[in-house]
């Protein structure tokens, strides 16, 4: 996981001990991105990777990526992220670029920028105004069980079918 550095100043609280002040955690400030990861990995926007991408946990990816994703968390392509190649995870947020399938098992959103050339198979889609999609969605859960036949264009078997 990648870890921030961030300078404190320690000499802004004089009237406890040094060991309580030393002991006590100052609190950190964060960047704009990190305040929102919530415990989320993180690809940054100068990350180029090719080849086969995995993880288990959540990732947000803002950098360019030439390859498969798989994943069983979720994925958020962020705005200045590019991704080149088939993304199968649990759910996908996207924001960025996509040329590629997608197959998420539960949720697929496009935001209002996103830009997807490839197919979508997900239990749901959410698409947003302003997203770019150009492919074809397989929306919903497969029925379990027989399938019902199909009726002829008539209504009504005929003679000889």
């Amino acid at each position: 996981m990648l870890k921030q550095i961030i300078n404190q100043d320690d000499s802004s609280d004089t009237s406890k001990p040094a060991e309580e002040t030393a002991a006590a955690p100052k609190p950190r400030v964060s960047a704009p991105l990190s305040g929102m990861t919530g415990g989320k990995n993180i690809l940054s926007s100068d990350v180029e990777i090719k080849g086969k991408l995995r993880f288990s946990n959540d990732l947000i990816i803002d950098g360019r990526i030439e390859g498969e994703v798989n994943s069983e968390g979720d994925l958020t392509v962020g705005e200045n992220a590019q991704i080149v190649g088939d993304v199968k995870t649990r759910s996908v947020v996207v924001f960025g670029r996509i040329e590629g399938n997608i197959t998420v098992t539960d949720r697929c959103e496009l935001k209002q920028n996103a830009i997807l050339h490839g197919d979508v198979t997900a239990g749901k889609l959410a698409i947003e105004e302003g997203a770019t999609f150009m492919g074809s969605s397989t929306v919903g859960t497969p029925r379990s069980g027989n399938k019902a036949p199909a009726k002829p264009a008539g209504g009504q078997p005929t003679e000889g079918q």
